[in-house]
Order: structure tokens, then sequence, then C-alpha cells
């Protein structure tokens, strides 16, 4: 027997995946129905087309498949019945999020494991009112253990009748993120970018972004072909994919310490008896 099912991993999963090496951990932030899901769906079947080519090397397999299908499988072209949009990710009482498992293996290293959480944006919007919440829980996972934040950004809720609520939730968000980032890499991630929104509603995101988190990058993505083609929503989908796998905390940069001499071989101050 298996020691993995193939759906959606749980905590009680971590310790049988992290067996080879600690996993990253990418967390997808965002409001209800804002498209994470299916971004996460989209990825996976660009994956299998080979249609990704990534630096952090090639697909080297999965102990979530049947979750990743159950995320994907809406998106799929099928007899009569053409592509729609995956579930939404129900909001449950756990403490923490579904865990979907790819691993990436570069040239003749060691195959690398990430985890992608598939969280309902109610958990997140809890959060962001209050962290404490006892409804927050598994948004309180997700931050404690993340290691690149990807923060969503509904392009059609900002442009919709209800954009101000959904620019207000936005920028609430962006600010808990923001508190509880600890200088990890944050994307700012607009979905749905086939949709226009107004310059003054995407330039209020953006300074509610970029103003805590000057470091942020921006990514525009979308599964519905824009004018410009479905190649060019395919590589706007790979670059972000690429950089999530690829981002990693800055390096600190110790300082020099002065010397008493010019002499190479004294470099370091004597202590002082």
């Amino acid at each position: 027997m298996l020691p993995w099912s193939g759906s959606a991993l749980g905590l009680a999963d971590l310790a049988f995946v992290a067996g080879r090496a600690r996993p990253r951990v990418v967390a997808t932030i965002g409001a209800q129905n804002a498209g994470k899901t299916t971004m996460l769906g989209a990825w996976y079947l660009l994956l299998g087309r080979d249609a990704a080519g990534l630096q952090a090397g090639k697909f080297a397999g999965s102990f979530s498949l049947a979750g990743w299908e159950a995320v994907a499988g809406s998106l799929r072209w099928a007899p009569g019945q053409g592509p729609g949009f995956p579930p939404h990710t129900a909001s449950r009482s756990g403490r923490a999020p579904g865990l979907l498992h790819l691993s990436f293996r570069a040239g003749q290293k060691q195959p690398a494991d990430y985890l992608f959480t598939d969280a309902p944006g109610e958990w997140f919007q809890k959060w962001a009112i209050n962290e404490a919440s006892p409804e927050a829980a598994g948004a309180r996972w997700i931050a404690e253990h993340a290691d690149v934040l990807l923060l969503v950004a509904d392009r059609e809720a900002l442009s919709g009748p209800s954009m101000g609520s959904a620019r207000s939730a936005l920028q609430l968000l962006a600010a808990r993120v923001a508190s509880e980032r600890r200088s990890r890499p944050i994307a700012l991630v607009w979905t749905k970018s086939d949709v226009s929104v107004a310059p003054a509603m995407e330039e209020s995101i953006r300074q509610s972004i970029y103003g805590p988190m000057p470091e942020a990058k921006e990514f525009s993505v979308s599964i519905a072909p824009s004018d410009t083609g479905e190649e060019q929503a395919h590589s706007a989908l790979t670059e972000l994919l690429d950089w999530t796998l690829t981002s990693r905390l800055p390096c600190a940069v110790l300082p020099s310490p002065p010397p008493d001499s010019d002499d190479p071989l004294f470099m370091y101050r004597a202590k002082s008896a």
C-alpha cells in the first residue's frame, strides 16, 4: 500500500514529503473567486503538455496527482463540453490548506519539492480583518510556513459593480501580508488580465502593495487568450511559475571587520588583554 492517496496533502503527510529535504511552500493569497485555484490548474496543464520551459528544471513527479486533476479537470475540453472553471474551494474549519505537491529536477541535482497551497478566500478575508480570528487558523498557517507569497488581485472584481469593496478588501489583505511578510519573496499577480481596469484603480492597488513592499514583483495572467493570442497567455503563466520556483530570501550581507593594519596577515583587530 502506498503511503499517499494522490489527493491534496494535509499536515499528516508533510513528514513523508520532507523525507528528502524540506519542501518549499508557495502561498496563493487572495479573495474568494479571485482565480487562485484556476491559476494552479493552468500551471498543471502546462506542465502536462511539457509547455513550460523552466529554469527550475523538469517536472520530476507529484504525490498529489489526483488532487491536481481535481483542480485542473474543469479546464480541459471534453467531448461535447467546453472547458469551465474549477469549483470554488470550500471554506472548511481546517487549520491548514490543501497542499498540492510538485517536484522538479535541474540537471543531475536532487529533485526539489514544492507545496502549493489551495485555500478558500474566506480564510484570508477573516485573517485580514482579525489576525487572531479562529476562522483564520488556516491563513495563519500559510503566513507562518510559506516561502513565496503570491498576492492575487482579481481584475474582474476590481472593474465590476462592487469594485469599491473589492479594492478595500484587497488593500486590507495587502496590509496584513506586509505585516507578516518577513522579507520573503512576494508578487502581485493580476488574474483575468483580459479584463480592463480603470487606471486609477490599478494605481491605487499598486500603491497599497509597493508602499510597504517596494521589492514586490508584478505579473498579469489569464487563461482566456487576449488579442495577443494563446501563446502569450501561456508565456505569462510560465514566467510567473518560473519566478515562483526560483525565488529565494535575499542573502544577508555582513559588514567587513575593520582592520588595524594594512598587512593582510593582520586583518582582524587583536583582542585586548
